[in-house]
């Protein structure tokens, strides 16, 4: 009989002890999109749905070890980036990728602000970032905050492809602009920058009444991991991954967890059919 492989894909990111967002978002999304998550854990935080209250870095030598164990020994399709915190952290991380950047596609949502306000990177950090690691990425994933940070300016809408140029000259290949900040209150608008390619695509999605919405970013950018590690271009990748995001913000609209902003709901397509009665009946 054949064997069976999994679908893997690596997420590196932070610890979110509240478990909705960081590598504990990464491994549900990936998880309930069938895909097989592999870690190297970059930071471990301290935080609720109220908030950050601590962030404690991992050693930069420990960060490299975890990414080379993973990519040495299992079939990585897909890479996805999330918390760095720190420029010795962001070079450990491009010294272990950069042998498999040009073979596995790669996803960086560029966290640098928590949704509490809470900084999760080091204002020095950012240059190493866009040296280091936007050259080495398929796809990056800045909100409207994050952009302005970069680029040092707004995003504008009329002109989607005006920012294109600054992109180029950091190596990046695409680069989504996340709309989840903008000031529309009945739909959400994310831009799709092919750089190379001097194109724009345009998702549009209803934006969910919620307060349910810690974790969205680490969780669209690794369900787009997960479908490029099936072998979706970045264009169906986003599609898809959008999709999968709104029925988890839909779904978690109607839970509660939490005094804060609580999480998406990452299972929202098994968890209503599961039957009590028979969980662990076939062990």
């Amino acid at each position: 009989m054949q064997e069976k492989q999994y679908t893997v894909a690596l997420s590196i990111a932070g610890s979110d002890s509240g478990g909705g967002a960081g590598i504990q978002a990464d491994i549900k999304t990936m998880s309930a999109l069938g895909v097989f998550a592999t870690t190297a854990i970059t930071a471990v935080t301290a935080q609720n749905t109220c908030g950050v209250r601590l962030v404690q870095a991992m050693p930069p030598e420990v960060v490299r070890a975890q990414i080379e164990a993973v990519l040495e020994d299992m079939s990585v399709r897909a890479i996805k980036i999330g918390m760095l915190f720190s420029t010795p952290i962001i070079e450990a991380v491009a010294a272990a990728l950069k042998p498999y950047a040009a073979e596995i596609p790669i996803v960086l949502d560029p966290v640098m602000i928590a949704q509490s306000g809470d900084p999760l990177i080091r204002e020095e950090a950012i240059e190493a970032m866009k040296a280091l690691l936007f050259p080495l990425t398929t796809l990056i994933t800045p909100n409207l905050p994050e952009f302005a940070a970069l680029l040092g300016e707004a995003f504008d809408e009329e002109q989607p492809s005006h920012s294109m140029e600054a992109w180029l000259q950091w190596g990046a290949k695409a680069v989504l602009i996340k709309g989840g900040h903008s000031h529309d209150t009945s739909r959400v608008i994310d831009y799709l920058l092919l750089t190379e390619q001097q194109q724009v695509q345009r998702f549009e999605s209803p934006r969910i009444a919620t307060t349910n919405t810690h974790g969205t970013g680490c969780t669209l950018s690794s369900a787009i991991a997960a479908f490029l590690a099936y072998g979706y271009d970045t264009i169906e990748a986003v599609r898809r991954a959008k999709e999968y995001l709104t029925q988890a913000l839909k779904q978690g609209a109607e839970r509660r967890l939490g005094k804060g902003a609580g999480p998406v709901h990452h299972f929202h397509a098994f968890w209503e059919n599961i039957n009590l009665k028979k969980v662990g009946s076939d062990f």
